[in-house]
């Protein structure tokens, strides 16, 4: 392709040869990607045959979207200049590759949930679509759970060890799907709405954690959520299946897991306790509704959350209350000073 007696090309015969346009290669050479081999008597540019290859891998990243500096790090490695940094064979190009490929699916997911969004205000009736934009707007696209979050660090026990928080917090904050409907869309809207309001409970001011939250200490809180984790997985088990609330191994465990944390013996009259407790504990049944319509498959059943299975195992434990009563056990009055509670009903 050369047509010099020295074997070097021009920079308009490199740009024809490779159908790139000349500020192309002149934009390559001034960022160090693409070296000259020398300069003519009148100043002008001139390469050598490799740079045809090197120009020619430089479009290829660059077609993939890559950015200079990564394009940069590839070359350098496969020259060998990357090697005193301790980079691998390919080590640079598959790091770019991956990066690249988890910012396009951030991207796509974005996209996803924008359609969803605009289906959602197109579909709605004409005086519901102000509404619907504020709450979509409100909300970045891929969605964050950053305010979900948020919210529970703000509702869990004080002091609580940072591993039972993020333990909780994997089972309660619903991550929203990849590729989500319209409703999925309004769901998650609503719960971003929800958490970022002030926390009362729905009742009249009245603050929303249970009554535990202020005599639970950092143990006594973990081995409590350690438990109820345990018992909600199996009533979720229950709930997959369509079982109704019936005592067994996940009301045992849920029981369990409040008796060991107040060092008391699970009992009948502790049950008919707790069972008081529970019932008058505030309730946030909101966030669990909203976050099964996020989670769950378009006309399926409902997927469990921590709320629901609390609500299946509470059940659970008041129909059982009730048979003892019926039988002749103590009879369910006003509640003593045998347990305090603590739930994310």
């Amino acid at each position: 392709m050369f047509s010099s007696h020295d074997g070097l090309c021009t920079i308009g015969e490199l740009a024809e040869h490779l159908g790139v346009s000349v500020k192309t290669v002149r934009f390559y050479s001034e960022r160090g990607l693409l070296p000259e081999a020398s300069r003519s008597a009148g100043g002008h540019r001139r390469y050598g045959p490799d740079a045809v290859e090197r120009l020619g891998m430089i479009r290829s990243l660059r077609s993939l979207d890559l950015s200079v500096p990564e394009v940069r790090r590839i070359l350098d490695e496969q020259t060998g200049q990357g090697e005193e940094e301790g980079a691998g064979a390919g080590g640079a190009l598959e790091d770019a590759v991956a990066g690249r490929l988890r910012a396009l699916g951030s991207e796509l997911a974005a996209l996803r949930w924008r359609e969803a969004a605009l289906r959602l205000v197109q579909e709605c009736p004409p005086a519901e679509r102000p509404g619907r934009l504020r709450l979509v707007g409100a909300v970045a696209a891929p969605p964050s759970t950053a305010s979900l979050a948020r919210f529970w660090r703000a509702w869990l026990p004080p002091r609580m060890p940072a591993r039972s928080v993020t333990a909780f917090l994997e089972a309660a904050v619903p991550h929203p799907p990849d590729d989500p409907r319209p409703a999925q869309v309004l769901a998650f809207a609503r719960l971003h709405a929800f958490v970022t309001r002030p926390c009362d409970g729905g009742s009249g001011g009245r603050p929303c954690q249970p009554r535990a939250h202020g005599v639970s200490g950092a143990r006594a809180s973990a081995v409590l959520y350690a438990g109820l984790a345990e018992a909600y997985d199996l009533a979720g088990g229950e709930l997959r299946r369509g079982g109704e609330p019936a005592p067994g191994e996940a009301l045992d465990g849920f029981v369990d897991a409040y008796a060991s944390t107040y060092d008391t013996r699970d009992t009948p009259a502790f049950r008919r306790v707790l069972a008081g407790r529970l019932a008058g504990d505030p309730r946030i049944d909101r966030y669990w509704d909203l976050t099964a319509e996020v989670i769950s498959a378009p006309g399926g059943r409902p997927e469990p959350t921590p709320g629901s299975a609390h609500d299946w195992l509470l059940a659970a434990l008041d129909a059982q209350v009730e048979v003892a009563a019926g039988h002749g056990g103590a009879r369910r009055g006003p509640v003593g000073e045998a347990s305090a509670s603590v739930a994310p009903a």
